[in-house]
């Protein structure tokens, strides 16, 4: 079985209001704000240190490759003042050979290090990336609608593998640079005070330098972060739309939008690598200034016989490995930015309130089908109400038709009824009870949505069914199919309820992938049921085999149905005409056309028409 079944059910994400027709939902999610970058950091570091076992090998390899990094020039700087200098050769290919074994053990242990690094910062960056995958599946509708999907890809892909490329190389490295400092420091002092402080003259002009330099950088690196998650929002719109594109000819005019935006990404990245990579030549040109005064000094001193030649030469070594893990941390700081900037539009979305933070689980009897709206006022927008004064209530069993022009509010009704969004002014029951009282999850097991388009995932047919209900076995699946009328045109398929089904179901027709959904519904057995148009889009034929399925699924269930074909909504028991977010009449068809009302002219324009 796919990895499929350990999805969860959510509406394509992106579309307004949820469902297809309803407003555009532009209320705030709230964000409890940590955005400075001190705090950045120590979030990473709490994920980075769940692999505390790896850590502490990464630590004690570190440690180990640096005391064999600060052993070599002491051991070169011994070899010049009691091998070279005397001219004791057999002394000398001594010194020789334990300098290639020291640094050959260098090598090896550095080598263990950067392996048992990257599975750390591997392991580390999955959890991450889990944790925001599973945040986005908590995050409510609204959330999405203002969101594009290329965005949120991006966070989850590009900004992630941002942290990942950080830990890999600059945890090590920062550990390393610390001991490196600190061992060469001591080392330098034990051997020549005053040349000590000649080098360590690097320290504030280094420390200058990098906080100004990071201080332009870090704001541009955010932009060409923001910029490459506007760029993936237009790729997977364009792509998506492709057909759309192509029969408007519309080519042209999406390349330019392309070019566009692609052009502000390059701005931005070239302004961030730019001020970054000043780091690298500042930090090069203060370690050369300092390498050549400590010469200096050095040379005179040595001159002067204030000092040995070997011990000379050691401290210029370590005068290198003192100033080097500096400009190798300078060197690495473009990464740690965009790294930071990244991680902190990751955490822009783990900081976002769930939909279920303020739920209390609980065990929701079936229920029996009664929906109430009381006097439900809701506007998506504080000046743009959408819904005022709806009252009407649904009897168990009964199905409820929702007509109206486009943006009357239809689908707010049912965004409420899902709790995508929730009641603003008035109340809305079910079976008694107020919706906010009810556990989201409890509550959304209990309802079947079938929706105009019909999504699909990528998996089998078999596995698309079970959607529905995760635990149902193969026969249950099966007889659910053959509910639905799709058990017909599944046996004809090469490999039946095990065919592979691409992404969308693009190797299915639009009457097919609506018939899956259905089988989909009647697997999950819910107590209320929500058609968005379900057979709008779909030829007479089709319409007829979807019917027959929905009116099986709809039978003993509370049905709300949204849709403008005559056949689906002259049988159901009460139509709710609605128009400017008001319910302007109600009654069965018949009852309806008596009244020579709104519901009337809706008929004689568009239902009659369709008779003919």
């Amino acid at each position: 079985m796919s990895n499929l079944n350990h999805r969860i059910a959510m509406p394509t994400p992106g579309r307004p209001g949820g469902f297809g027709g309803g407003g555009p939902g532009r209320g705030a999610v709230p964000i409890i704000r940590a955005k400075h970058r001190g705090a950045t950091i120590r979030r990473i570091w709490g994920y980075l240190n769940r692999q505390r076992a790896g850590l502490v090998t990464v630590y004690v390899f570190t440690i180990l490759n640096a005391l064999v990094s600060l052993i070599g020039p002491y051991m070169l700087g011994k070899a010049i003042d009691t091998a070279i200098i005397p001219g004791d050769y057999s002394l000398l290919i001594r010194f020789c050979l334990l300098i290639l074994g020291i640094y050959l053990l260098g090598s090896a242990v550095a080598w263990i290090q950067a392996y048992v690094m990257t599975a750390v910062s591997q392991n580390t960056v999955n959890e991450l990336r889990c944790d925001l995958f599973a945040k986005y599946h908590q995050l409510p509708i609204q959330f999405f609608d203002t969101h594009s999907n290329g965005e949120l890809m991006s966070r989850a892909t590009n900004d992630i593998d941002n942290v990942a490329n950080t830990l890999n190389q600059s945890v090590t490295q920062l550990l390393n640079s610390i001991i490196m400092i600190s061992g060469s420091l001591v080392i330098m002092m034990v051997l020549n005070i005053p040349l000590t402080l000649v080098a360590m003259l690097i320290i504030p002009l280094a420390l200058i330098s990098s906080r100004k330099i990071a201080g332009l950088s870090r704001n541009y690196f955010k932009k060409q972060q923001q910029h490459l998650g506007e760029l993936n929002g237009l790729v997977e719109e364009t792509v998506s739309g492709l057909k759309v594109v192509k029969q408007y000819r519309r080519e042209e005019a999406e390349v330019q939008r392309f070019r566009k935006i692609s052009g502000e990404l390059n701005r931005a990245g070239i302004r961030a690598q730019i001020v970054s990579g000043l780091v690298g030549p500042a930090m090069n040109m203060i370690n050369n200034l300092d390498f050549a005064l400590i010469a200096g000094v050095g040379g005179w001193m040595a001159y002067h016989s204030l000092g040995t030649v070997g011990v000379i030469v050691s401290f210029l070594n370590y005068s290198k490995q003192f100033g080097r893990p500096i400009s190798e941390l300078a060197n690495q700081y473009n990464l740690i930015q965009s790294a930071i900037a990244g991680a902190e539009r990751v955490f822009e979305v783990m900081d976002m309130i769930s939909e279920y933070s303020h739920e209390v689980k609980e065990e929701l009897p079936r229920l029996g089908g009664e929906v109430a709206f009381r006097d439900v006022s809701f506007s998506y927008l504080s000046d743009r109400p959408i819904l005022t004064g709806v009252t009407f209530t649904a009897k168990p069993g009964e199905k409820i038709a929702l007509v109206g022009p486009t943006g009357a509010g239809k689908t707010t009704i049912i965004n409420l009824l899902t709790r995508f969004y929730e009641v603003q002014e008035g109340s809305l029951l079910l079976d008694g009870r107020d919706i906010r009282e009810l556990d989201k999850n409890a509550l959304r097991r209990q309802l079947g949505i079938v929706l105009q388009d019909a999504h699909i995932f990528s998996g089998t047919i078999r596995d698309n069914i079970r959607f529905g209900r995760l635990d149902a076995s193969n026969q249950e699946v099966e007889d659910a199919a053959k509910l639905a009328n799709a058990d017909g045109f599944i046996a004809r398929l090469p490999h039946g309820y095990e065919t592979q089904l691409s992404a969308e179901g693009s190797n299915l027709s639009h009457g097919q992938r609506q018939l899956l959904t259905i089988a989909r519904a009647i697997l999950a057995d819910p107590a209320i049921l929500i058609l968005d148009e379900a057979t709008s889009s779909v030829d007479t034929r089709t319409e007829m085999h979807i019917q027959k399925a929905m009116s099986l699924l709809m039978k003993g269930r509370t049905s709300f149905v949204i849709a403008h074909r005559l056949k689906t909504i002259r049988d159901a028991d009460r139509i709710l005409v609605i128009q400017e977010g008001r319910i302007v009449e109600q009654g069965d068809h018949e009852q309806l056309l008596a009244l020579q009302g709104v519901y009337n002219e809706l008929y004689n324009s568009q239902f009659k028409r369709a008779e003919l």
